[in-house]
């Protein structure tokens, strides 16, 4: 029987590269589900099949994923998918395996599924499962909530090609960077554009995201780069970025609408 996964992943991105990376695997991981919020995972734990490991993110679209422990019964081990490195060293004592530093590098998530396989026979024999430490959970949502990781730990500046010359763009030069046409482009302030080799996804993890927020797929926005933010139809909003954007509309995705919200009133 091949393992079964729960995948909880805010970005549809993310998820279905990690699904993508399972189904490659020497013994492929059947994915049962996928959440992008506390409240999907939940009903999935409550009512769907149960799954032999959780791959878990820590930011959600509605709050962080530890929330989830205290809604539902989490009776497999649990593999954390985090950029936050020093989260991750304490999230691994929570009855996790192992967790993945994004972007997920596959010999990693190798080495993870190895870890678990040894795993579930003595996991098995186990009445009841190990329970998570509620304790430490709580230790783990305050520092959450008290704030990302320093600064220092993120980009400063991006060395950008201009002919046959490189050139260094500092943060406060940039504005915000897009994708388009499978390309992903560096938006200076003074109106110049630039191909970086970053994915959207890397970008999200190597940006202070005190500073800069993923707007939707295509968006990543340094907040001063935002000039107006307008109410759009569903509850949607609407960003106004300077210099204009490529796109007639940049829209913040639905899900994410609360959170940005939170995110600018600090």
């Amino acid at each position: 029987m091949p393992l079964r996964a729960l995948i909880v992943e805010d970005e549809p991105l993310a998820a279905r590269r990690l699904a993508d990376m399972l189904a490659r695997q020497p013994d492929p991981v059947q994915v049962i589900g996928t959440a992008e919020a506390v409240s999907q995972a939940v009903q999935l734990l409550q009512t769907g099949p149960a799954p032999d490991v959780l791959f878990l993110d820590i930011h959600l679209a509605d709050g962080l994923s530890f929330e989830i422990f205290e809604q539902a019964t989490v009776r497999c081990p649990v593999i954390f998918t985090t950029a936050y490195d020093q989260y991750a060293l304490q999230a691994f004592k929570v009855n996790s395996v192992d967790y993945l530093l994004k972007p997920i590098d596959e010999e990693e998530l190798q080495a993870a599924l190895r870890k678990l396989r040894e795993r579930l026979p003595a996991a098995a024999a186990a009445t009841p499962a190990p329970a998570f430490d509620p304790a430490l959970l709580a230790q783990l949502v305050q520092q959450m909530q008290q704030g990302a990781p320093p600064a220092a730990s993120y980009k400063t500046q991006f060395v950008v090609r201009v002919g046959e010359h490189l050139k260094v763009v500092p943060l406060d030069q940039i504005a915000y960077f897009f994708s388009l046409e499978k390309a992903t482009f560096l938006q200076t302030t003074e109106g110049r554009k630039f191909v970086v080799d970053y994915t959207m996804d890397q970008l999200e993890t190597l940006l202070d995201p005190r500073r800069f927020f993923r707007l939707n797929r295509a968006y990543l926005a340094q907040q001063s780069a935002i000039q107006d933010i307008i109410h759009y139809t569903n509850s949607r909003l609407q960003t106004v970025l300077k210099p204009a954007a490529p796109d007639a509309q940049v829209l913040v995705s639905r899900e994410k609408v609360n959170v940005f919200k939170s995110w600018l009133d600090r």
